[in-house]
């Protein structure tokens, strides 16, 4: 199986800042699930919430299948797409989870995960973002820094992204920062909060 020796470190840290911002049960979505390493211990750990994971690899979804046996099958899910395969179950969803994406693949995937998110959750549900980000007016730790560097020597189109243009295109449909929480090795989790009456085509109306 893939394996991951950052997620096995990150998961409970993560799941320590999860607990308090989800209700007991609910409906969520993993996009880019990797490994398959946080679906595997956030769905142990929260029995009450039926997950799914995704992700556009084929190495990737085998791993997920061996790895989460008692999950549905994860979806072959490229977030660039600009409509998402998900099952009748899961169109509406309280809660979609994404970590370590946006900086490993091309800007552009940012608004069509927001634009995804826009058209899956609830009312009120969250899109909630883990990895590493500028932000403005923010000193950007040294290691921070160097990660940057060596992303975009090994292609153009990665980098860390500015939390600034990430709440932007957020905004752009209807999603507002709720919380920023600082995690462990310079991270951030990101909530994101579903409201459709911020839309833009619903302020206008």
């Amino acid at each position: 199986m893939l394996h991951s020796p950052a997620a096995e470190r990150n998961r409970q840290p993560i799941l320590q800042a999860l607990l308090p911002l989800l209700a007991e049960r609910g409906l969520a979505l993993e996009i880019a699930s990797g490994t398959g390493q946080h679906l595997e211990h956030f769905s142990q750990a929260l029995p009450g919430w039926q997950w799914l994971g995704s992700d556009p690899s084929e190495d990737a979804l085998a791993t997920i299948a061996e790895r989460c046996p008692n999950l549905p099958q994860a979806l072959r899910l490229d977030v660039g797409q600009s409509d998402w395969p998900l099952p009748a179950s899961h169109q509406k969803l309280d809660l979609i989870y994404c970590a370590n994406m946006l900086h490993i693949s091309d800007w552009s995937n940012c608004a069509t995960l927001m634009q995804g998110a826009q058209r899956h959750l609830k009312a009120q549900g969250r899109l909630i973002i883990y990895g590493p980000f500028i932000v403005p007016g923010e000193t950007t730790a040294p290691s921070n820094l160097d990660f940057d560097t060596d992303l975009r020597r090994r292609n153009s189109a990665w980098g860390l992204r500015s939390l600034a243009a990430v709440e932007q295109e957020a905004q752009s449909v209807g999603l507002h920062l709720h919380q920023k929480l600082q995690l462990p090795a310079n991270n951030l989790l990101l909530v994101f909060q579903f409201s459709p009456a911020l839309t833009p085509s619903s302020t206008q109306a």
